[in-house]
C-alpha cells in the first residue's frame, strides 16, 4: 500500500500494562507474534498483518475502551493456549451470528477476544 492508501486508517494498536516482558512472552507463545524491544518499558509487535506495541504503565484499559478481536481457525486450541500461558478467560466460548468467540485477560490485565467461523 502506498502512504495515501493508509490515510485515515488504523495504523497501530498500543496496550499498556505493568509487566511488558510478561505480555511479550504471552503473545509470542500463544499467537506467535514477533517483537522488537525499545528498552525495558516498551516493545513493538508484528502479528503478520498489524503492528502495535506494549508500554509500561497502569494495567487494563477503562470500561468503554475498544475491544481488540483476534481470529483463530481453532478456537478451542487457542483458548487452551491462552490458559496454559497464564491468560484468564473472562467470557467463555459463545456463539453469535457468523461464528463463535471468547474473551480473555492477558497477564498485564488487557482484555481481548478471539473469534472463529
Amino acid at each position: 500500500m502506498s502512504g495515501q492508501d493508509n490515510d485515515r486508517r488504523i495504523d497501530y494498536i498500543e496496550f499498556t500494562g505493568a509487566d511488558v516482558a510478561r505480555s511479550k512472552a504471552f503473545f509470542a507463545e500463544v499467537f506467535g507474534w514477533k517483537f522488537t524491544d525499545y528498552g525495558d518499558d516498551y516493545t513493538s509487535f508484528e502479528d503478520g498483518r498489524m503492528t502495535g506495541g506494549f508500554r509500561k504503565g497502569e494495567a487494563a484499559a477503562p470500561a468503554g475502551s475498544p475491544l481488540v478481536v483476534l481470529y483463530a481457525a481453532d478456537l478451542q486450541d487457542t483458548q487452551a493456549r491462552v490458559e496454559a500461558a497464564g491468560g484468564a478467560i473472562t467470557v467463555p466460548i459463545f456463539s453469535f451470528p457468523g461464528g463463535r468467540r471468547f474473551h480473555f485477560r492477558e497477564p498485564s490485565g488487557n482484555e481481548l477476544a478471539v473469534w472463529s467461523k
